[in-house]
């Protein structure tokens, strides 16, 4: 398996294992592909990662530009992760996950948030911070990661493609 930047070749494939992988999902709208295709479209994928196993894309994760109270933040947000549900727990959301970290930390991002089981998310470092708010969900399960000291303050709002 390796772990890439998407190309534009890429993009019908990202589609069909983000529609696969969220097809059953209970917290699923069904707009995860849609989201990643209208961050493609606004150019707001910071990071957009595929696993690919020889010519098949089996995973993908994309981190995209948050804003806090209304401002340029500097931190990103982790999402949607995407593995092909035949490869599921096999560990390449894992791999995905760091290495999208560890390039958002490369470029010098201030932390990351993601709105997420906090089991799975708890173990790359994620956790629930009452200073950092975003509407809707329970509070755990809208977790952040900040990269140095500084835990900011505020309501978080993610790219106007996720609706």
């Amino acid at each position: 398996m390796e772990i890439r930047p998407e190309t534009p070749a890429d993009s019908a494939a990202i589609s069909s294992v983000i529609e696969a992988a969220f097809a059953m999902a209970k917290h699923s709208d069904g707009t995860e592909a849609a989201i990643v295709e209208g961050l493609r479209k606004a150019n707001a994928l910071s990071i957009s990662l595929v696993a690919a196993d020889g010519p098949a894309i089996i995973g993908h994760v994309a981190l995209s530009p948050i804003r806090i109270d209304g401002a340029d933040s500097g931190w990103l947000g982790l999402g949607p992760l995407a593995v092909s549900p035949d490869r599921q727990g096999t560990g390449i959301g894992r791999a995905l996950v760091c290495e999208a970290l560890e390039r958002a930390r490369s470029m010098g991002s201030a932390g990351c948030v993601v709105l997420g089981d906090p089991a799975y998310y708890r173990r790359f470092g994620f956790r629930a911070d009452d200073r950092l708010r975003y509407p809707g969900p329970p509070p755990q399960y809208f977790q952040a990661l900040p990269f140095g000291d500084a835990m900011p303050l505020g309501t978080v709002a993610y790219h106007r493609a996720f609706g």
